[in-house]
């Protein structure tokens, strides 16, 4: 296993920008060692990445991200984060079937607006 990734290795694995991992790190999501200006990233702050990166990909904040991976560094650890998550996970699926239910909703008014005004055009084309 490697020690160290650099910040191209990573930006070039995860398809982020620099930009995008510094502001993790100023963030105080990972924290890597630095040499000088080189930032050198160990396995756990790559693993990290990852899943920070997969938070963002299921719509949670950096807030949220930052309490998922903090619960995990103290009492009740790993149980706690595991039971954070499955919480966030719910609450989140809430949320999606929300909108979901309001985009059918959207979606059927738009057919009603629709037939309403193919009616009327027909109405106004007979009597013309």
């Amino acid at each position: 296993m490697r020690k160290y990734y650099t910040i191209t290795e990573l930006t070039r694995e995860f398809g982020v920008s620099t930009r995008t991992l510094r502001f993790y790190e100023d963030e105080g999501l990972i924290h890597p060692d630095r040499r000088g200006r080189t930032r050198l990233y160990r396995a756990g702050d790559r693993h990290l990445i990852k899943e920070i990166l997969r938070g963002r990909r299921l719509g949670f904040t950096i807030a949220e991200i930052r309490e998922i991976i903090d619960i995990y560094k103290g009492p009740p650890g790993e149980l706690g984060q595991l039971e954070l998550m499955m919480k966030r996970v719910t609450e989140k699926r809430k949320q999606l079937h929300q909108k979901r239910q309001d985009i059918e909703d959207t979606l059927a008014e738009l057919d009603n607006v629709d037939e309403a005004c193919l009616a009327r055009l027909a109405e106004l084309r007979v009597g013309t």
